[in-house]
């Protein structure tokens, strides 16, 4: 441990690197610690997380001596078994054991006022609500960010369908980390070029044997979340969206229109202020919704200009003055509206009383075509007229050739996952890929709330997907997706029994898309694209109904799809449209 010594060019702050805090079974978690250098008593901000503290999360926030800077103690800690902390590192396992010891050790620190608020997005969500379940006294506020309601479905899953891009490169990731811990110098290079091509890895079947983490102990997780592809009691212990009385804190929600935990965030802000153990803190929740993806926050989202107030600088603020009203007990008014948005298209900040907004009307459109709806140059057409007899429109699945990402919602960095608004015209091109275009906007549509699509279709498959892609597209005919969702067909009822389809059979898929923000402005048109993959932002489903990540490509089938449109099989998407 090093003595506190003082950050050059800023005499008021001194760094305190690698205090022990010894926890509950005697394991000693190391953190750096920022304060204030003159006298007084400081409320605590916390930091927990797993990518080695010495980069002060400055990735996306400030800095951590900005926010020692307004008079607070600033703890960043290596959580157990990473870099320098001790321990056996397993993800989720220890957070809320450790959480809970660690906010009040922090508590109770030399010059600690004993206040602790937390923050961080990402796995640092993760640490601050499942410190958050145990109720440590001296927790007043969080600032979970970009982080899930559970670690099953929105984050490991989505109805059924493993996230590919996002944990293999996830996975890797961590396991540059675990190398570095061991001193492995060959082990940590072949991580990190690992995780630098994974795009050129996420073919590579069977999942178990992923490259990069076979013959290996280095992430012995990964195996364990494709072991267990439903939602059982493994994924159940850690779920925070099961009972969320058990929180009893104010919490600062932050999501990205194109962040990979948007709906577990928006689902955390609305499950809290519904059910939270107090009506105090009922009311004391906020959402903060951004226009970006994971990292980094930038106006520059994909191919998509927002403007310069979309600048990340927003959510410092944001956090200082939550903390300020927290921590402090000043009033800085963080609370005046229950939610602010950032509205796509407008490219403007907006309060709102409530998610979603309380005049949001949720509206079928629903898709039409003469049968033949393949490709953007078909005949598919998306109105709010419910469809009459009209034939269905049908294509091939072929696991061989998935249809390609093109942006999307995955996770962390763009240039190893599909993240971000990208033009649709290469996967729009394909006879595999069902486009429906409504006619051009007469005037400015917004599109604010939960977005989710109703498909009747067939399969000759005993198990497929369904993907369905939201798009907007411009009067120069760019097609920008807005949102997507996915369904395993063998999910389709539950993520904890999944059952086989009968081959050629009709059934529903519900498809839950998503929450956005978007005007379609006058002259746009409004886009669903349907299709059977999306990859490498989901795996690809081999059609077989055998067990995840132990088949080999030679086993896959080819799927043959109906999708229906008529009066008896309405397929539709359901907008929340808001006028003004």
């Amino acid at each position: 441990m090093m003595r506190a010594r003082p950050i050059p060019g800023y005499d008021s702050l001194t760094i305190e690197r690698d205090v022990p805090a010894r926890m509950r079974d005697g394991t000693t978690l190391f953190a750096d610690v920022y304060r204030p250098s003159a006298p007084g008593r400081y409320p605590v901000i916390l930091f927990r997380h797993p990518y080695d503290k010495a980069p002060v999360a400055s990735l996306t926030y400030a800095h951590a001596a900005w926010y020692a800077r307004h008079g607070y103690i600033v703890v960043n800690q290596d959580v157990r078994g990473r870099y320098t902390s001790q321990g056996e590192w397993y993800p989720f396992l220890h957070e809320a054991d450790d959480g809970e010891d660690t906010v009040e050790w922090a508590a109770s620190l030399p010059g600690s006022n004993g206040r602790v608020g937390m923050m961080g997005f990402s796995y640092y969500g993760a640490t601050q609500l499942q410190a958050a379940l145990r109720r440590p006294p001296s927790l007043r506020c969080i600032c979970p960010g970009m982080t899930g309601s559970q670690y099953y479905e929105g984050w490991t899953y989505t109805q059924g369908a493993f996230a590919l891009a996002f944990i293999a490169s996830w996975a890797t990731f961590l396991a540059i980390g675990e190398a570095k811990r061991r001193g492995d110098d060959a082990a940590a290079l072949a991580m990190l070029e690992a995780f630098l091509s994974g795009n050129q890895l996420y073919g590579y079947l069977p999942l178990e044997d992923y490259p990069p983490l076979r013959g290996n102990d280095l992430a012995p997780y990964f195996r364990d979340w494709l072991a267990h592809s439903t939602y059982d009691e493994y994924w159940r212990r850690w779920s925070i969206d099961t009972d969320y009385s058990r929180i009893d804190v104010p919490a600062l929600h932050l999501a990205g229109w194109y962040d990979v935990f948007l709906s577990g965030t928006v689902d955390n802000f609305v499950g809290l202020r519904d059910g939270a153990g107090s009506e105090a803190a009922r009311a004391r929740q906020k959402l903060l919704v951004g226009p970006w993806y994971h990292i980094p926050w930038t106006p520059m989202v994909g191919q998509v200009w927002l403007g310069a107030q979309a600048s990340n600088q927003v959510v410092n603020e944001w956090q200082i003055r939550w903390f300020d009203q927290f921590l402090k007990d000043e009033d800085t008014g963080v609370l005046d509206a229950p939610v602010t948005l950032f509205v796509m298209g407008d490219n403007v900040w907006r309060d709102e009383s409530h998610w979603p907004p309380r005049g949001a009307r949720f509206v079928a459109y629903y898709l039409h075509s003469g049968g033949r709806a393949n490709s953007a140059l078909g005949d598919g057409t998306l109105s709010p007229e419910p469809p009459g007899n009209e034939p269905p429109d049908l294509y091939s699945y072929d696991p061989i050739f998935p249809v390609p990402s093109q942006g999307g919602h995955s996770c962390c960095f763009p240039n190893v996952a599909p993240m971000g608004a990208v033009d649709q015209g290469l996967p729009e091109a394909l006879n595999a890929v069902l486009v429906y275009t409504s006619a051009p906007l007469e005037r400015d549509l917004e599109v604010t709330g939960p977005v989710s699509a109703t498909l009747y279709a067939a399969s000759s498959a005993v198990d497929t997907d369904f993907v369905v892609r939201l798009c907007d597209v411009y009067p120069d005919g760019r097609s920008i997706n807005i949102q997507e969702g996915i369904v395993r067909a063998r999910y389709r009822d539950s993520l904890t029994d999944p059952a086989p389809i009968t081959p050629d059979e009709v059934y529903e898929y519900r498809i839950r898309l998503g929450p956005t923000s978007n005007v379609f402005k006058a002259g746009h048109r409004i886009r669903v694209d349907v299709t059977s993959s999306d990859f490498p932002q989901w795996d690809r489903n081999l059609n077989t109904g055998g067990p995840l990540g132990k088949e080999g490509l030679a086993h896959a089938v080819v799927a043959n799809q109906v999708l229906l449109h008529t009066s008896q099989y309405p397929s539709r998407i359901i907008l929340p449209v808001v006028e003004h």
